[in-house]
C-alpha cells in the first residue's frame, strides 16, 4: 500500500538526474516510536520539510518560516506528496532543472508520539494531530491542524504551551546547521 502513497513523488523525479532515494516501501527500523524529520531546504524559496512517519511513509508539509519554540506563533504548513521513509537520512543537492532543485540539509529528526488515542494517519485525515517531539533541537509538544476556506489545503503547525516552549528563542536562527553532517545549507552550497 505505501508504494500506491508514493506515485506522486516518484512522478515528480527523474532518478536518473536525483540523488534522492526513490524508496522501496516499508524498511525496517526496529523499535517503537515513529520518526519525524525536519529537512532545511533552499530550493526556489528557502523553507522546512517537516514530516511525520505514518501509515509506512513520511507525511509532508512545507513550513515556510520553519517551526517555532513560541505557542502563540502559528506557522502555515503546505501539504505536499508523501514521501519514502528512507528520505528521511537524505540531505544533499538536487541538481538544476529537477522538482525542488537546491540544497537539503537534515535540520532536525527524532521519534514522536501522538498525544490522544487516534492513529497519526487517522487524525491527519480527520484534520487535527496533537504530538509530542522528541528531537535533538526540538522537543515538547505540537500541533497540525488542518484549515479550511478557498478550497486550497492549508494547515497550522502550532507549539504547545509546555517545558519545550521558549519565546525568546528561534531554533531557526540560533541552530542553523544539519543534526547529521553539522553543514550549513550555505557550506552544502559551496560544495
Amino acid at each position: 500500500m505505501s508504494a500506491d502513497r508514493l506515485h506522486r513523488f516518484r512522478e515528480k523525479r527523474d532518478f536518473s538526474k536525483t540523488p534522492e532515494p526513490r524508496g522501496r516501501g516499508r524498511r525496517g527500523r526496529g523499535s517503537g516510536e515513529p520518526r519525524f524529520v525536519i529537512q532545511k531546504h533552499a530550493a526556489s524559496s528557502l523553507h522546512y520539510d517537516f514530516r511525520l512517519e505514518a501509515d509506512g511513509v513520511l507525511k509532508s508539509w512545507a513550513v515556510p518560516k520553519g517551526p517555532s519554540l513560541d505557542p502563540r506563533e502559528k506557522r502555515l504548513a503546505m501539504p505536499t506528496e508523501d514521501h519514502p521513509l528512507a528520505y528521511g537520512d537524505f540531505e544533499g543537492v538536487i541538481p538544476e532543472g529537477q522538482y525542488g532543485a537546491g540544497e537539503v540539509i537534515v535540520w532536525d529528526t527524532g521519534t514522536y508520539r501522538v498525544l490522544g488515542d487516534e492513529p497519526a494517519g487517522e487524525a491527519l485525515e480527520n484534520g487535527h494531530l496533537s504530538f509530542w517531539l522528541e528531537g535533538e533541537k526540538l522537543r515538547g509538544g505540537y500541533a497540525l491542524t488542518r484549515m479550511g476556506g478557498d478550497g486550497r489545503e492549508r494547515w497550522l503547525l502550532v507549539k504547545k504551551d509546555d517545558e519545550g516552549a521558549d519565546r525568546r528563542r528561534n531554533p531557526v536562527s540560533t541552530q542553523p546547521e544539519s543534526v547529521r553532517s553539522g553543514k550549513t545549507i550555505e557550506q552544502l552550497a559551496r560544495r
